[in-house]
């Protein structure tokens, strides 16, 4: 949703900022300087505004959200007969089935998308402190807290997939450094993190809520910092190879410390009072969902005009979310009057439906009414009716009645209709949107409520909020269409505050959140095939992707020709 647009930021500082070294050689024909702008402090937050300019590739189906998803037993995009839609070489069966190679053209655009973030961050960085004498400590602190965390936060989606990474923290060129390892870059990461942390806005009231919607706050920051906490074992993290910065981090001494601090970071949000859990799970997703008192960041969209294209090695990128585009069918655009044709490709993964009970309003329900549902679900199984309500029939208008089934036969030949349909972002039916206007959720409360949990049961000090308001709310909007959702939800899921039942709930909230890898990986599930189905390749190196052939191609070379960026083991180099 259009809330705050950081274009009218970006269009201006791309005149002062992206060729500063030149700009300040040229004749000023009306466009203000860098250095016209840095002498008002108050200009600050729109030139540290420009580091969001890179978030909007990472939900894309060629980027990092299409990689995450595809991979986990939450996302699956067959090859659709009669026509072969979405064949492309087997390059969307290849992350179904983890057969991918180093090859895959996503790997390269998660690569160059998050450095591209973290260096303008750098940029930044440099920016301000070239500055820092037109601005108070009070606002320095503040603003670059600001774009470090937003580094943290590209350096974090690039060291997800890759664990070694080329992690700088400032604006210069260092690629004849080997990449860094996983536990260093953890290290690295949660080091930033704790020092800035306190540094940053917090949301207090809908005032600030809106002052920095779609801006790294104090939530973000502890919530990624829990984040990393929960999964530092995942990603080969001990209390021996870890390098903590005393000065900001409290040490890890054991493994159980890794979990308390999870649930230490967790509490700076839950004690801060800055968000609540909606009583309407689906609050969360409307096309306008900044009002949502539970989503910490998000990526601010706008579903109209201002389409910007990335070529990638595969697919073009573009800086629009196009979830109900990829999963819907072709059908849905009668349905609706969709400006644009849906393109029937992304579904779930038939075992991952079989995690929601009947009537737990976060699966596809169990009335069978298709769209004549007047109920919101969060997947979409069933008939497909036309605006004038006569049911439609499959692509082949000469075939079968249009009806959305959970199974999926074949990864190869499946049909138009097979899989589940992820509805939970609400559907632009009046016709005003080519792309989605929902802003696109990265964190919300929820996850923290559930990682705190999973950290407590794991080992770590700390309360349990099972019982308070807002896991009540939690569980109890998950059936709201029961006369008794409390008794629904124990009834349902009765192992919930389990491990193995903490994973299958995550899953179920968290849909298509880009936490769903992660989250099998920690559990030990991410290459078991009786757990994601159609997983044929079970190494356990591929909890890592393959570096980038193109990238590692271009590595500088050591006194004795060997390139100094290496391939993650297991994958071959091919160099």
């Amino acid at each position: 949703m259009k809330k705050i647009l950081y274009i009218s930021v970006i269009f201006v500082l791309t005149l002062c900022t992206a060729s500063c070294d030149q700009m300040l050689e040229e004749v000023n024909y009306g466009n203000p300087t860098t250095a016209d702008l840095m002498t008002n402090e108050a200009n600050v937050p729109l030139l540290v505004g420009q580091c969001y300019a890179e978030v909007k590739w990472l939900h894309d189906h060629w980027g990092y959200w299409g990689v995450v998803t595809l991979t986990a037993d939450e996302g699956l995009c067959p090859t659709r007969m009669p026509d072969k839609d979405w064949a492309d070489g087997g390059y969307w069966r290849n992350l179904n089935t983890h057969n991918w190679n180093e090859m895959g053209g996503a790997f390269r655009n998660i690569w160059n998308t998050t450095i591209a973030g973290a260096v303008l961050c750098n940029k930044l960085l440099k920016t301000l402190d070239d500055y820092r004498s037109s601005m108070s400590d009070q606002v320095y602190a503040q603003y670059s807290g600001e774009l470090e965390v937003m580094r943290s936060y590209y350096y974090y989606m690039l060291f997800d997939c890759f664990g070694r990474i080329p992690y700088l923290e400032e604006f210069v060129d260092k690629a004849s450094d080997p990449l860094m390892e996983p536990e260093d870059v953890w290290s690295k990461l949660v080091n930033c993190l704790e020092k800035n942390a306190p540094n940053l806005p917090a949301v207090t009231d809908d005032a600030s809520r809106a002052l920095n919607y779609g801006r790294a706050t104090q939530g973000l920051a502890y919530a990624l910092l829990a984040r990393l906490y929960l999964n530092a074992e995942s990603f080969g993290c001990t209390p021996a190879n870890v390098k903590l910065d005393n000065a900001y981090s409290t040490p890890v001494n054991t493994a159980a410390d890794f979990y308390t601090n999870a649930v230490r970071c967790c509490d700076a949000i839950i004690n801060a009072g800055s968000y609540t859990i909606e009583p309407d799970y689906f609050t969360n997703f409307k096309i306008d969902n900044s009002s949502s008192r539970e989503n910490i960041f998000v990526i601010v969209e706008n579903g109209e005009a201002n389409i910007d294209e990335r070529s990638g090695d595969d697919g073009m990128m573009l800086n629009k979310l196009r979830i109900s585009l990829l999963t819907l069918n072709y059908n849905h655009q009668k349905t609706y009057n969709l400006l644009e044709t849906p393109w029937n490709g992304f579904c779930a993964r038939p075992g991952f439906i079989d995690r929601y009970a009947a009537t737990d309003v976060r699966g596809p329900g169990n009335e069978g009414k298709g769209t004549n549902d007047t109920k919101q679900w969060g997947w979409f199984l069933g008939p497909i009716y036309d605006a004038s309500g006569v049911l439609c029939k499959d692509k082949d208008e000469a075939a079968s009645p249009a009806i959305i089934v959970k199974d999926v036969t074949s990864l190869t030949e499946a049909t138009d209709l097979d899989g589940a349909r992820c509805i939970k972002y609400e559907i632009d039916k009046a016709g005003k949107y080519k792309y989605s206007e929902n802003d696109f959720v990265l964190f919300r409360y929820a996850d923290v409520l559930w990682m705190k949990e999973e950290a407590i049961l794991r080992g770590g000090s700390g309360t349990s909020g099972w019982n308070s308001a807002d896991f009540q709310t939690l569980r109890n909007r998950a059936f709201a269409y029961d006369a008794s959702p409390a008794a629904a939800y124990t009834a349902a899921y009765p192992t919930a505050l389990t491990l193995d039942g903490i994973l299958d709930e995550r899953g179920r909230e968290f849909a298509w959140e880009n936490m769903r890898r992660r989250d099998l990986i920690r559990f030990g599930k991410f290459n078991q095939p009786s757990y994601v189905e159609f997983v044929t390749a079970t190494d356990d190196y591929r909890k890592w992707f393959p570096i980038p052939y193109k990238i590692l191609e271009k590595s500088v070379r050591d006194e004795n020709g060997n390139p100094v960026w290496t391939q993650n083991p297991g994958y071959p180099s091919n160099l």
